[in-house]
This record gives C-alpha cells, structure tokens and sequence, in this order.
C-alpha cells in the first residue's frame, strides 16, 4: 500500500516508515522537522518521498496526500502539561492539522485513514481503558484526541475506513529527544542527573513498546471496518517502579528529586486490550524489562549522532 505518514520524521512515525519498508510497503512522509528529528533517509536517493511542511498547511497536506491509498496521522503537540500551558498551539496543531490531513485525504478520495489517539481521552476515567467507556479528558491534550477520534469516525461518510488507535505510553529506539517518562529517565539515568518525580510516584501507565506499535498500525490499514481500539500490554506500571527498573537495566542507583502532581495527570491508566486482539488480531509481543533493555542499548550505540 502507498502509505502517507504525517510526523513521520519523529519518533513513532520514524520506526513506523521503516516497519513499512521492510515490509514492501510504499511510505510517503510528511514533516515540518520541527522536533528536531532527522532520520536517516531523509530526502536521501532512494528512500521514502518525503514532503517538508506543516500540517496546518492545507497546500502541504494536499501535496503528501496525492497518490496515496491509506493516511496514518500521527503528527501532533503531544504532552499535557504542554497543553494546559498553551492550549491555543494544541487546538492549531492537534484540532485543526487533524482537519486539514483528513479534508486533503477526503478531496484526494483516500480509502483508510488511521489516527494515532491517546488514553489521554480517557484520563479521568477508572481503569482498565475499554472502548466503551464515556470520554472523559482532563487536558486540552486529551480534548483535542477526542476531536480527532470523532472526525475519523465521522469519515465513512465520504467512504473511507477511519481506524483510530488509543496509543498507551509509547517508547523504544529513536526516543533520544523525546520528554515521555522511559526516554527520559533512561537519558537522565546514564548521565548519573537525577530523574524528576512528579506528586507520590505511585501513579500508573500502561508502557508499550515501538515495535508492537508498528505492527498494530498495519493491522490497522487493512482493518475492514472502522473503529476505536486500545493499544498497550494491560500492566500497570508505577512511576516508582520504572524508576526501579531503570535502575536494574542501567545498573546504578537513580537519585530521584520529587515535585507536586501536575495538573491534568490520570492518576492511574491502564488498558484493556481485548478489541484489539479479538478485530485486529494484534498482541504485544515485548515486555517492559526487554524494552528497556533494547531502548538503552539503542542509546548507547546511536543516540549521539542518530535520530
């Protein structure tokens, strides 16, 4: 399938268009670089066409969309707090980019669509996170998934499939510049700083490794009907515990400096992956211990001079 990634320079959508290479997919991308990521094959002979702009930009989206039969949309302001602090730069690129890609998607006649959503729209809810549950976001971040999801799902009327994916906390490989909690701690952990907790630490997410992500979203482009589906592995994780086995896989002691719980955080988030399993035929194959394991060695050998 011809396959246009929006924020296919950062870090999902990067693993992303090299899962689909391998897998004879053909990957368009659309990025405006502005996380600083810069992949390897960008605009490099021979590799995925690559489209430099925003999302917010209709004539950019226009451009990326031509050709393709299938959008994942994964470009966005990602984080809460970033939201709840400029909740205006989360509408322009959250709300309105989803728009411009999906109407651009809609005039070029494209058949799937496939948005990258968040447990975000469900962070006040009690877990485990089921498709079924009312939406019930706490940030603008949240609120602007929500918009997404119902855009997506509003998209059979111009005869696409819109499949939206409710990512839990992603990481793996190519995270180096990322802010998410592993990234994070792992960089902070082999620089011997110290890691910020925020609030008790007993706060839980559900972490999902990159690798399972990419092959959830290909399940997802050849879904035969639409819908709303859970990614993540149904383990609860404590903050307080990542940073214990931040400290086995690195293999030093991790001086942790705690701050007050932060406005718009779930206190708990977890999911329930049984929609995915039963109508995607999609598991998650790598456990949180491996992950770290792969991620931190990925750091090691690549970070200081790849994204």
């Amino acid at each position: 399938m011809r396959v246009l990634v929006t924020g296919g320079a950062g870090f999902v959508g990067s693993n992303l268009v090299a899962h689909l290479l391998e897998q004879g997919h053909d990957p368009v991308v659309l990025d405006d670089l502005s996380a600083g990521a810069r992949p390897e094959w960008w605009k490099r002979r021979g590799g995925p066409k690559c489209v430099e702009g925003s999302v917010e930009d209709p004539a950019a989206a226009r451009t990326a969309v031509r050709g393709v039969q299938g959008v994942v949309h994964l470009a966005a302001k990602p984080g809460v707090a970033d939201s709840v602090a400029h909740p205006e730069i989360d509408f322009r690129v959250n709300v309105a980019g989803t728009f411009s890609v999906l109407d651009a998607a809609r005039k070029a006649g494209t058949e799937r669509f496939v948005f990258a959503s968040s447990g975000a729209v469900l962070a006040g809810a009690r877990p485990p996170l089921r498709e079924d549950m009312a939406p019930a976001p706490l940030s603008p971040y949240g609120a602007s998934k929500l918009y997404g999801e119902g855009i997506v799902a509003a998209s059979g009327v111009f005869g696409m499939t819109g499949v939206s994916l409710r990512f839990a906390n992603v990481y793996g490989p190519r995270c180096a510049h990322k802010k998410s909690a592993i990234a994070l701690f792992l960089r902070l952990a082999e620089a011997g700083s110290p890691v910020t907790v925020y609030g008790t630490g007993r706060q839980t997410r559900d972490f999902l490794y990159i690798e399972d992500v990419c092959r959830a979203v290909e399940r997802a482009l050849f879904a035969s009907k639409p819908g709303v589906y859970h990614l993540g592995t149904g383990q609860e994780t404590s903050v307080n515990e990542l940073v214990h086995s931040v400290e086995q896989v690195v293999g030093t002691r991790v001086k942790v400096e705690r701050q007050p719980a932060r406005a718009g955080d779930a206190s708990r988030s977890f999911v329930d992956l049984s929609a995915a399993r039963r109508t995607l035929r999609w598991s998650p194959r790598v456990g949180l211990e491996e992950g770290l394991a792969r991620t931190l060695a990925w750091m090691r050998a690549e970070a200081p001079g790849a994204q």
